[in-house]
């Protein structure tokens, strides 16, 4: 019996998206999806009630990671959700947790529990953000408002995130991020309101203006940055390892060899789930560097308006000015070399939590009568094979995007150069998931071949 198991009778008590009785066709997920995203659009519009304008995003350097829109009720975003993926990912991974994701039930504790989590770190965010002045209200008889606001918020979009899953086409969390990150280099490439309005000028109608006072270049890096990060990244997405396969086809009490293709292997093997995880790491490190420093122990280092200025927390900030290789390369060191372990870590974590290991794949693969030509039909030899490819495609998949994540950080590429490597990955994927779903919807019989219901 799972641990987890004995928080059942606390699962009831949480509300769930149920899942559709019968198999959705493209429209009715594409009206889903939709839907939900202009929900989203609308609730980053409604202000917290009694947050005081001097108040300073202290993760904006991560804003769009984290999917939210400050002063906003979805301040908090994605942030409790991803944090709560992050620790049964950890106690799974360690073996804490004894939990066969392959199973149906498993999976189904294993979600209901996230849920339990995103819920219990929305309310120690919301209260850290409100109690260490991160969030100051504009008195202090409105920090409980602000309080119930983030988390009523978060929950939200926990709840939205759920119903994309089952109703709609790909994830929440990745919609949610891709949908402010193409707001952010919107904004930022073509927004002509002058700074006195509060926001500053975008790039090209900046560098449009330099024409008469000097042309500036460097002005265009953050947007050249940006594209190179968008080929970079669809490049890496169409990389394949193929390893070569044959379908055997059972006779009798044995396999006989059918046709022959090749089994592809993404380079970017665990997706960018590396970095979206790492992320949010790195958010709760400036916020526990937040409430030691309330308590008076500041042992991760001191915030100021909303800014890590010493210490652990100031070496884990996200460094966004290329200056830094020269003023503090010692911290640009430090980040990188922390940034890149954890993208390694988390994407192993998640190959292995996913069911996407050698182990599964192979079972999965022999399951379906598939074999490696030239060799004995045996989940053995598959295994054998496919673990020359996996555990290297993981490490270096995780490096990879974790590379492009910093190098794009650093030189200010619009909507941070991790969601930029995030909203590529996921508008991809998105892509890949809806053509299948329509291919599926207008040949009923392919779907049934399949395995479609």
């Amino acid at each position: 019996m799972s641990s987890l198991e004995k928080l059942e009778p606390l699962f009831r008590f949480i509300p769930e998206v149920k899942s559709p009785v019968h198999r959705e066709d493209f429209r009715e997920k594409l009206k889903w999806t939709a839907l939900i995203l202009v929900l989203y659009y609308i609730l980053t519009q409604i202000p917290l009630f009694g947050l005081s304008p001097n108040a300073v995003d202290q993760f904006a350097q991560l804003r769009a990671v984290m999917a939210g829109s400050f002063g906003s009720i979805l301040t908090l975003g994605i942030g409790p959700i991803v944090t709560a993926s992050i620790v049964l990912q950890l106690l799974v991974g360690s073996k804490l947790l004894n939990l066969d994701l392959s199973s149906h039930k498993d999976k189904s504790l294993f979600q209901a529990t996230q849920k339990v989590l995103s819920i219990v770190f929305t309310i120690f965010e919301a209260g850290v953000l409100v109690l260490t002045g991160s969030l100051i209200p504009i008195d202090n008889s409105y920090i409980g408002v602000l309080f119930l606001q983030l988390v009523i918020g978060a929950i939200l979009v926990i709840y939205l995130d759920e119903v994309v899953s089952k109703w709609g086409f790909g994830s929440g969390i990745g919609l949610f991020i891709a949908a402010g990150v193409c707001e952010a280099i919107m904004v930022g490439s073509f927004n002509f309101l002058p700074a006195s309005d509060g926001a500053l000028p975008g790039i090209i109608p900046s560098f449009i203006q330099s024409f008469w006072t000097g042309v500036d270049v460097s002005i265009l890096i953050p947007l050249i940055a940006t594209i190179c990060v968008f080929l970079v990244v669809v490049y890496g997405e169409s990389m394949r390892v193929e390893i070569p396969i044959s379908h055997g086809q059972v006779r009798g009490h044995g396999r006989v060899r059918g046709s022959v293709g090749k089994y592809p292997l993404k380079f970017v093997y665990a997706s960018n789930m590396p970095v979206i995880l790492t992320s949010a790491l790195l958010v709760n490190v400036s916020l526990l560097a937040s409430v030691f420093q309330k308590i008076g122990v500041p042992i991760l280092g001191e915030i100021q308006n909303g800014q890590a200025v010493s210490g652990i927390a100031l070496f884990l900030s996200t460094p966004s000015d290329i200056s830094l290789l020269v003023t503090n390369p010692l911290r640009v060191l430090v980040y990188a070399i922390f940034f890149l372990l954890c993208c390694m870590l988390f994407s192993y974590l998640w190959v292995e939590i996913s069911g996407l290991n050698a182990k599964k794949i192979s079972k999965q693969l022999y399951d379906s009568g598939i074999q490696i030509p030239g060799f004995r039909s045996s989940k053995r030899q598959l295994y054998k094979i496919l673990k020359k490819y996996i555990p290297a495609l993981t490490l270096v998949s995780g490096i990879y995007v974790g590379i492009i994540a910093f190098a794009a950080d650093l030189t200010g590429a619009l909507g941070g150069g991790t969601g930029v490597l995030l909203t590529v990955g996921i508008i991809h994927k998105l892509y890949e998931e809806m053509a299948e779903e329509q291919l599926m919807s207008a040949n009923p019989l392919l779907r049934k071949f399949l395995g479609g219901d």
